[in-house]
């Protein structure tokens, strides 16, 4: 089964989506956020249907310190609102430090700055992914 991850910014969303057996998670695409959410929503919802995915793994980011913040509110208030129009199941899923890895791993490959911005997202979301994959493959 394919799987989508989602690394919802308040700019821009991060897309990573996984190979069929979902077992590998790959940098897909990033979404421009626009001032509508049903917007970001609908184009979530044209790529599950592209993509064929069967289930969609949004980003929380948990504090540090294990707490729920402002921003791990809004992404699960905005996975709940996704669960409502996508015909998929959607579950969040723990992102600390991904973009952290995401924006070092670009660094070691020499990936420069305006390029870097362009894509951490969608590797961010591909980081976040390939932990989801690799914890529900150990089950």
């Amino acid at each position: 089964m394919r799987v989508l991850g989602l690394d919802l910014g308040t700019r821009r969303i991060g897309v990573a989506v996984s190979d069929s057996s979902g077992i590998l998670a790959s940098p897909h695409s990033v979404l421009a956020r626009g001032r509508d959410h049903a917007a970001d929503h609908a184009a979530i919802v044209a790529l599950v249907q592209e993509l064929e995915a069967g289930r969609v793994v949004v980003g929380l980011p948990i504090s540090l310190d294990g707490t729920v913040g402002p921003a791990a509110q809004a992404a699960a208030a905005e996975a709940a609102a996704l669960a409502e129009v996508l015909p998929v199941p959607v579950e969040t899923y723990d992102e600390r430090l991904t973009t952290v890895t995401a924006d070092r791993s670009l660094k070691e490959l020499r990936v420069k700055g305006h390029a870097r911005r362009r894509v951490v997202d969608q590797v961010a979301a591909a980081v976040m992914l390939q932990a989801w994959l690799d914890h529900n493959r150990a089950r």
